[in-house]
C-alpha cells in the first residue's frame, strides 16, 4: 500500500496560491489528506479565493480529510503539540501538530515546510516528509514539469510570500544534488 500523505496549510497552499495543485494530484492520486484543523484555515473566510478552491478539491472528492477524535492515540499527540506540550517544549501550529500525529499515528507521510516546527518530530518519530522543494523535484523527476516551468512556480510561490529555501527551482536543484 502507498502511504497517505498528511499536508500542513504551508505546503498545500504554496500550490494553491500560485494555481499549481493539479501537480499535487497528478503526483500523489488519491493519497492527499487534509487535516481537519488545515481544511479549517484554508477555509478561512478571510482568504477567499483559497477558500473557495479548497472547497472546490473537496467536492470534487480530490481531496479528503480527516478529523481527529478524541480518545486516541492521535489525539493525544496532537494535544501535546499544540495544546499542552510538556516541559521545554514549545506550541507548535495547529495544522502541522495534526498533520504530525496522523502521520505518525497511520505511518504517512508529513508534507510541511516548516522545518523550524517539525524537524525534531520528523526526527523523533522517523517520520517521512516532504517538502514543497521535494514535491517538485518529484514533478520534474516524473515529467510533470520541467526547469523552467519548475522555475516560473519557485518564483511565483516565493513572489505570493512563501519561504523557500533557495532563490530559484535550479538554485535549489544544486543544493539537493550536493
Amino acid at each position: 500500500m502507498t502511504s497517505v500523505i498528511y499536508f500542513d496549510t504551508d505546503c498545500f497552499s504554496s500550490f494553491l496560491l500560485v494555481k499549481q495543485e493539479s501537480i499535487l494530484f497528478r503526483l500523489y492520486p488519491g493519497r492527499i489528506l487534509l487535516p481537519k484543523q488545515v481544511y479549517g484555515e484554508l477555509c478561512n473566510p478571510s482568504v477567499p479565493h483559497i477558500k473557495r478552491r479548497t472547497k472546490g478539491l473537496r467536492s470534487k472528492g480530490v481531496l479528503s480529510t480527516r478529523e481527529i477524535l478524541i480518545d486516541t492515540e492521535e489525539y493525544r499527540l496532537y494535544y501535546e503539540l499544540a495544546i499542552s506540550p510538556s516541559v521545554n517544549k514549545k506550541i507548535i501550529g495547529k495544522g502541522e501538530a495534526a498533520a504530525i500525529a496522523l502521520a505518525k499515528t497511520y505511518d504517512g507521510i508529513l508534507a510541511s515546510n516548516d522545518l523550524k516546527d517539525v524537524t525534531c518530530y520528523v526526527k523523533k518519530y522517523n517520520l517521512k516528509h516532504l517538502t514543497t522543494g521535494d514535491i517538485l523535484v518529484a514533478a520534474k523527476d516524473t515529467g510533470c514539469i520541467d526547469e523552467a516551468k519548475g522555475n516560473g512556480i519557485w518564483c511565483e510561490m516565493i513572489d505570493r510570500n512563501r519561504i523557500l529555501p533557495a532563490d530559484s527551482f535550479t538554485d535549489y536543484l544544486e543544493m539537493v544534488k550536493s
